[in-house]
Formats: structure tokens, sequence, C-alpha cells
């Protein structure tokens, strides 16, 4: 079973649903056999590369809130996070374009390593003082090593900004035709779908739900036919 999931690093959201869905999964029976992939979804598309601002700041100018709304939000979302066992810096955070994030990810995936750098670009944005926006291409490469990926390789892929960008635009184009306007988005088996920081129970359920109801393989009855199997081949006879 395949599990498509959703989300950008910038996402508070993501971060905590992830480690509940990954709580869920741990405890599915049948964990070996599900594949999970990370799809591109960026929460703020529009905004340029050098263009960089304080979390706060950013949720005050685009929700219209108060600052002190502001940093309650976060309060929250640090409570939230912390339940789930995660660090979260409720204060100091910056916020901005994540689109070469996303293009690093599918270079992991090719390598086995989408998942590893998914947890390690979260932590950096959630967790660590240093700062994912505004230290340049050195701060991902860090990163990206850190995750198994080749160094030379990152730094070909940042310095070119068509690499990967097909792929991320693929995926985004996709999450609006299976109907996700926000992330994070959880889609098993292509049969369903979760949205949201859902609590590790739901996830277990549409887990338990997808896997039970996949459907099984019918065959077309059209006569006896030669074949190979375990035992040899059908010997042909005249």
């Amino acid at each position: 079973m395949r599990v498509e999931i959703w989300s950008d690093i910038a996402c508070p959201w993501c971060y905590v649903g992830k480690a509940r869905f990954e709580k869920a999964l741990a405890a599915f029976p049948h964990r070996d056999q599900v594949e999970v992939v990370h799809r591109s979804f960026e929460l703020d598309p529009g905004r340029a590369k050098d263009d960089v601002q304080p979390v706060i700041t950013m949720l005050s100018r685009k929700y219209g809130l108060s600052e002190e709304q502001a940093r309650a939000g976060e309060d929250n979302l640090g409570a939230q996070a912390a339940a789930e066992g995660l660090a979260y810096r409720t204060r100091g955070r910056d916020h901005g374009n994540t689109f070469d994030l996303h293009r690093l990810l599918h270079l992991a995936k090719e390598h086995g390593r989408q998942d590893e750098l998914v947890q390690i670009l979260y932590r950096a944005n959630f967790a660590e003082e240093r700062s994912l926006f505004t230290e340049g291409d050195d701060r991902l490469v860090e990163l990206a090593v850190e995750a198994g990926l080749d160094a030379d390789a990152v730094r070909a892929v940042l310095a070119d900004p068509a690499a990967y960008a097909d792929e991320v635009r693929a995926d985004e184009r996709e999450a609006a035709e299976l109907g996700a306007n926000g992330v994070p988005f959880f889609v098993l088996d292509r049969r369903y779908g979760v949205s949201g920081a859902q609590p590790a129970e739901v996830f277990a359920q549409a887990l338990t739900q997808a896997w039970g109801e996949r459907s099984p393989l019918t065959l077309l009855d059209q006569g006896d036919a030669d074949a190979c199997g375990p035992d040899g081949c059908a010997v042909p006879q005249y």
C-alpha cells in the first residue's frame, strides 16, 4: 500500500501531522508493506526567494492578527508539538520561499533518502536557531549531506533553477486535482484522503480501512491456457 503525503516544510501542522501519522504507522501490523512518498505543496509559492520575514510578522500580516494573537498561536502550536515529542521554537523563527527545499526533496527521493531529508528540514525549520532561509546554499547542502546526499549533487541542483522544478509543479497540480487546498494531505492507495494533522487514532483507522478494502485481483476466465509455474512449464501436446 502506498501513502502519499502532500506537505510544506514551512507548515507547522505538517510537522505535527507527520509525527502523528508515524505513530499510527509504527503500530500498524502491515507497516513493512506500506510505502510512504512525500509530495510537494508550497504554502507561499509567490514569495520571492530573498523575501524572508519573522514568522510572527508573517502571521500578523497574512491573517490580520495582532502580534499578541500570533504569538498565542505559536504557543499553542508549540504545545501541540511537545505533546508529540517534537521540539518547537515559538519565538525567533523566520519564514521564506520553500521551492528549493522541495526540489531537493525530489533529488532525495531518487536516492531513497526522502524521508530522512524531510525530517531533517522540519527539525532545522522548527527546532533549531539557524535559519533555513538566510544562510544561502551552504546551509541546505549541510542538511542534505546529513540526510545522506552527495554535496556536489546537491550544489548542482541548487545552481540549476530548472532541476526538479517540473516535478515540484506536477505534485502541486496533482494536489489541486485531488481537491487538496491545504496541507498536510494524506492519500492512501489513491482511494482515501485524510486532511490535516489528525490524531494518531484517525490515521490508524484510515490505514486499517484502506488495507482491508484493497481490491483483490479479479481474474478473467478465458479458459485454460499454457503457462509456467513452480513445477515447471506446460509441455505442448502435438
